[in-house]
């Protein structure tokens, strides 16, 4: 789509800083197109090895382009973001990182996996032998400066954004963004072309794109959180086949969600034979860790959606 102003993906920083310089001053209601680079920072390419992978310089994580200025923004104002394009590369990375991941105690060796998929037709990805992931492209990480002084690490979020990692922040979402600081200082970046919720091994399909989006402005909306709107259904690209669904049940959230997507790695090896790091991993990208019930004392219960057309 035609926009107002483009921002190249060099006008990038690392860390949420009120001090850094915004690249562009925008009046609500234009549009931008800004070209990210993967959370990488460009150290993975189509080509990387696992050896390469390991050897890259891990401060640089998650880089986000910008800062956009948006004039008359002020504390306590949202900024709204406008999904309106998505321009994949073609080619993206999952990875089990030691250390990272909903079960990081269980997958202690390193995996990588380097995708390419048709970014015209974005037909599914293919997985191994057997495997295939339908693709939704979205922005991981979308955030305004923080008013607290001094960088923030991008990998966390917070409320004025950030690293949320909301697979439905894809074409056509509007998420709006609590201000702190003024003009917002938006930036964005962590692209990926297709995740599950909760991203469980702490990586989705890694991609590096242009995104186009259309900033616009709440006055004193004092909204303490991000919030939303997304077309529905929101899962449509996976619907076609149904669900296979496994549950963690107990007192303890994070627990329960172990116990849900372990079980789905055992669910998926009996039925593939795949290893047990590549299941985690295709978990990551496409299957829906959900809250199925948080009010009957003491047990809550955590459900993973694993979808059946991605096993052919």
């Amino acid at each position: 789509m035609l926009c107002n102003h483009t921002i190249h993906k060099d006008h990038h920083h690392f860390g949420w800083d009120k001090t850094v310089e915004p690249v562009l001053t925008v009046t609500p209601g234009e549009t931008v197109e800004m070209e990210t680079i993967d959370a990488s920072a460009g150290q993975v390419g189509p080509d990387t090895t696992l050896e390469a992978f390991l050897a890259r310089d891990t401060s640089k994580v998650n880089p986000v382009t910008g800062p956009i200025y948006v004039e008359r923004a002020e504390p306590g104002d949202a900024v709204a973001v406008t999904f309106r394009d998505f321009k994949p590369s073609g080619w993206g990375w999952t990875a089990n990182i030691p250390g990272f991941g909903l079960l990081a105690d269980q997958f202690t060796e390193p995996r990588l996996h380097i995708w390419k998929y048709d970014a015209q037709t974005l037909a599914p990805a293919l997985f191994g032998p057997g495997g295939a992931v339908p693709l939704r492209p979205f922005c991981g990480t979308v955030g305004l400066a923080p008013a607290e002084p001094g960088v923030h690490s991008v990998i966390p979020p917070r409320r004025v954004g950030g690293n949320l990692d909301i697979r439905d922040n894809a074409v056509n979402t509007t998420l709006y963004l609590p201000v702190e600081v003024a003009g917002g200082l938006l930036s964005l970046g962590d692209t990926h072309a297709a995740q599950g919720d909760g991203e469980v091994c702490g990586t989705a399909i890694e991609s590096p794109m242009v995104v186009a989006a259309e900033i616009g402005l709440i006055k004193q909306a004092n909204f303490s959180f991000p919030r939303f709107e997304t077309e529905g259904p929101v899962s449509r690209q996976l619907d076609d086949k149904g669900y296979w669904a496994t549950t963690g049940v107990g007192p303890d959230l994070m627990q329960a969600a172990r116990d849900a997507v372990s079980g789905m790695i055992d669910w998926i090896c009996a039925i593939t034979k795949m290893n047990a790091v590549d299941a985690y991993m295709l978990c990551s990208v496409c299957a829906d860790l959900r809250i199925s019930e948080i009010v009957d004392a003491p047990n809550w219960t955590v459900s993973l959606y694993f979808p059946k057309v991605v096993l052919r």
